[in-house]
């Protein structure tokens, strides 16, 4: 299925409903989105967005991003959470051709597990609040966006092969992000060539270090997040169904 919600100046919205569980039931529709950055939201793309219902949007830019670039437009009725999970920021676009790729944004994802601890434990627990249909993104909803999704599916009981075929989704808009990096970079090089890929391979190796170290997901999420059972549990019920 097409999981992307069209757009005309986002490039990577998605629905993360559909997906199996280990325990039968799947993830609920139209409850639980990811997406690129949302500040660009306005005109019929912003008519577009309220007609989904959405009532928070989780930022997991730096406030230094946001301050730059904009956030989603304010509405009534619609919260908003600026969580910053990434505390050592790198330019992707300077990241050199030499060096493993994947294995080295692997470990960058290692690092925001590491030190966004207090962030990552809030942008689950209220992603196990019922309130309403969520979206959470970052700035191309690749990295620190699919870091969270990987973290909500595996605890939702969705398979490691389907959560790596959602990270890689974003791929169908690799070349729409490089457009839009030359297009704020007039004048610089586009130094590493694997710029806004987003192959299975980075988060399958995330996700085998996080295995390796605390046992799970959840051996992770309970023990370096501190993210309390019942929480996990509330997470399940809100975006399962039968």
């Amino acid at each position: 299925m097409d999981r992307h919600v069209r757009f005309e100046r986002l490039h990577n919205f998605r629905d993360l409903g559909g997906y199996a569980t280990a325990d039968g039931r799947s993830v609920g529709y139209g409850t639980l989105y990811r997406s690129d950055s949302l500040s660009t939201l306005q005109g019929a793309d912003w008519d577009r967005f309220l007609a989904l219902g959405v009532r928070t949007v989780i930022d997991l830019r730096y406030p230094w991003e946001i301050e730059a670039k904009g956030r989603v437009p304010e509405s009534e009725g619609l919260a908003y959470l600026n969580l910053s999970v990434e505390h050592r920021p790198y330019d992707q676009a300077e990241i050199s051709p030499d060096v493993d790729p994947w294995r080295y944004l692997a470990d960058r994802y290692a690092e925001v597990a590491l030190d966004g601890a207090k962030e990552l434990r809030r942008a689950l627990e209220v992603i196990a609040e019922d309130g309403g249909p969520l979206v959470f993104h970052c700035a191309s909803g690749k990295d620190r966006t699919g870091l969270l999704a990987a973290l909500v599916l595996s605890l939702a009981g969705v398979a490691e092969d389907d959560i790596a075929a959602d990270f890689a989704l974003t791929e169908l808009a690799t070349e729409r992000l490089r457009a839009d990096w030359h297009a704020a970079h007039p004048g610089r090089d586009l130094v590493w060539p694997g710029y806004g890929r987003a192959p299975e391979e980075i988060i399958r190796l995330f996700l085998a270090d996080l295995a390796a170290a605390y046992g799970s997901v959840q051996g992770y999420v309970t023990g370096h997040l501190g993210v309390d059972e019942e929480t996990i549990d509330r997470l399940r019920a809100r975006l399962l169904t039968s």
